[in-house]
């Protein structure tokens, strides 16, 4: 999975930046048509342009991530999502699934408080990591993460004999 994860990081980094020079030619020649176009209307997505446009590049990576785990905590709160989230969003040893529970464990908090803190934590240091590695190879670091995470957590299990289902990485 981790290798998998990083070879893909590492296409969509390529692909990012040959979009981003792309980009910046097609802007340079369509720098004219800007005058004649519409202007967008909407105080409210101007707001929300201009909150989005001060976040750092690695407060947008992890905005999506919060985003995800939010989703994923509001799901375990809906009681007829209880069975699929305790077959795909916990993980266990014993269970009949195994694999996909190793990622999407690593979205699973069932506490606010725990959720909050952590995400707390991954907002504070998103910009200098991502700075560091790149939005494409902090996110194949997390999800590996969570995986590698969850496989030393089965290996505990099964060592120990406890087999009950656990949430997180």
């Amino acid at each position: 999975f981790t290798g998998s994860a990083f070879g893909s990081a590492a296409i969509w980094q390529y692909e990012s930046l040959k979009s981003r020079v792309q980009t910046y030619f097609e802007e340079a020649r369509a720098d004219w048509m800007d005058k004649m176009r519409p202007q967008k209307r909407g105080d409210f997505r101007k707001q929300v342009n201009s909150w989005w446009n001060s976040l750092t590049e690695g407060q947008r990576t992890v905005t999506g991530i919060i985003a995800a785990n939010v989703f994923v905590f509001c799901l375990w709160r809906v009681p007829g999502m209880r069975r699929i989230m305790f077959t795909y969003f916990t993980s266990n040893p014993s269970s009949r699934v195994l694999c996909s529970p190793m990622l999407l464990s690593t979205f699973s908090h069932f506490s606010l408080f725990h959720m909050a803190a952590n995400m707390y934590v991954l907002w504070s240091f998103s910009s200098s990591i991502v700075s560091l590695l790149g939005c494409e190879q902090f996110i194949a670091v997390y999800l590996s993460a969570g995986v590698i995470s969850t496989f030393v957590s089965y290996v505990a299990k099964m060592a120990t004999g406890r087999f009950e289902p656990s949430l997180g990485a």
